[in-house]
């Protein structure tokens, strides 16, 4: 245990970090862990793969974003900026290439490989868009000559033509949404909302037009008709399994469930740990985006306040949709729970993320003194 007395960057870390978040994040972590050896062997034989072959993976990615995590925790926020700029500017590229040399799954570009390790650009460029959309709404707000909301806008249009052209209709939804959420942060006009509530509807609907296999996948949500396989056995899964579960690895529904290490995790924890363990997760993912969500409204910063409560309403956001999809209350999204589901650009690009909601609500001295507790006040008040 640290003393308050050390004053060495990790003790000042440890006393100023949000303990509360750090926990949370660490619980989402292990269940993840722990669900990938109960979902992945399966999906790992039905392929001629090792029985653990994705349970070590896990275990694998989820060493350095829990180091990626932390590293980000210790920075400030004129940091946690400059790294925002950095990964955006890297990401906006690499979204470009994927259009030209990016590996094509049913239909669409989202992967690009580097060395010989496949990314996903847009999982990347998720909290980096979010921070840099915070500050340029802090520096209009601080100057209203500077056009911060004008830049964000033609950030965000750029960033959904990306999105769009690789076609990735469920990242998009999640894009504009948090966008909207930060913008109704930063104050905007009634009207605005009105605009980008029609301005959404009116995207769901060209999508719908445009593209068939958004179409399709709403078409079959809607009548239950076409190959609703993998959403039907996710919600037989969540039946099968009852309130306690049938026990760790005696699940059968997720046998079949060809996403069942990825997409549809949340229907194997409810299969075999029960809709007890389902409430659990439900409960840490609401504890943080609430707590989140109460930290950036208290603070005085306004950048902080955007770009905390930007991340964790994507990450809150992105684990509703996947639960959705799971419970069949929306269409299949193909989104990852966050912490908990496979996948390498996914496990870091959320510990990234939260790294910098832990960076962003550690104590520091410039906020106590913004509260009244700066230490010549405390000595003038004794005097």
């Amino acid at each position: 245990m640290q003393s308050r007395l050390d004053k060495s960057p990790v003790a000042t870390w440890w006393w100023t970090v949000d303990r509360w978040f750090l926990a949370a994040f660490l619980s989402l972590m292990g269940l993840g862990i722990v669900l990938s050896f109960a979902a992945s062997p399966a999906v790992a034989q039905r392929i001629g793969l090792d029985s653990f072959h994705f349970a070590t993976r896990q275990i694998i990615f989820t060493i350095p974003a829990l180091g990626m995590m932390l590293v980000v925790s210790f920075l400030d926020s004129r940091q946690i900026r400059r790294m925002a700029l950095a990964m955006l500017c890297i990401m906006l590229v690499l979204m470009v290439a994927v259009l030209y040399i990016g590996v094509e799954v049913k239909g669409a570009r989202r992967w690009v490989s580097l060395a010989g390790v496949s990314i996903q650009p847009s999982e990347f460029l998720k909290p980096a868009f979010v921070v840099i959309c915070a500050w340029l709404f802090a520096e209009h707000k601080r100057q209203p000559d500077i056009p911060g909301n004008l830049f964000a806008m033609l950030l965000l249009a750029l960033v959904i033509s990306l999105l769009v052209a690789q076609p990735d209709f469920g990242q998009t939804m999640l894009v504009l949404g948090t966008w909207g959420v930060m913008f109704f942060m930063a104050g905007l006009p009634w009207l605005w909302i009105i605009a980008l509530g029609a301005a959404g509807v009116g995207g769901v609907f060209a999508a719908y037009t445009v593209f068939p296999h958004v179409a399709g996948r709403i078409d079959r949500f809607m009548t239950g008709e076409g190959d609703t396989f993998q959403v039907d056995m996710g919600r037989d899964a969540l039946i099968n399994g009852g309130w306690f579960g049938v026990g760790p690895g005696e699940g059968t529904v997720k046998r079949v469930i060809p996403d069942s290490h990825a997409d549809f995790v949340f229907s194997v924890a409810g299969e075999e740990f029960g809709l007890i363990m389902c409430f659990f997760i439900m409960t840490i993912f609401a504890f943080i985006v609430l707590r989140g969500l109460s930290t950036a409204l208290k603070e005085q910063d306004d950048f902080t306040r955007y770009a905390v409560g930007g991340l964790v309403t994507v990450f809150g956001l992105q684990s509703v949709i996947n639960m959705a999809v799971n419970l069949q209350l929306m269409p299949a999204k193909g989104m990852t729970l966050p912490f908990i589901s496979y996948g390498g650009s996914s496990q870091i690009a959320i510990a990234i993320s939260m790294g910098m909601v832990l960076a962003l609500t550690r104590r520091r001295p410039e906020k106590r003194k913004q509260l009244g507790f700066a230490p010549s006040q405390r000595a003038m008040a004794a005097e």
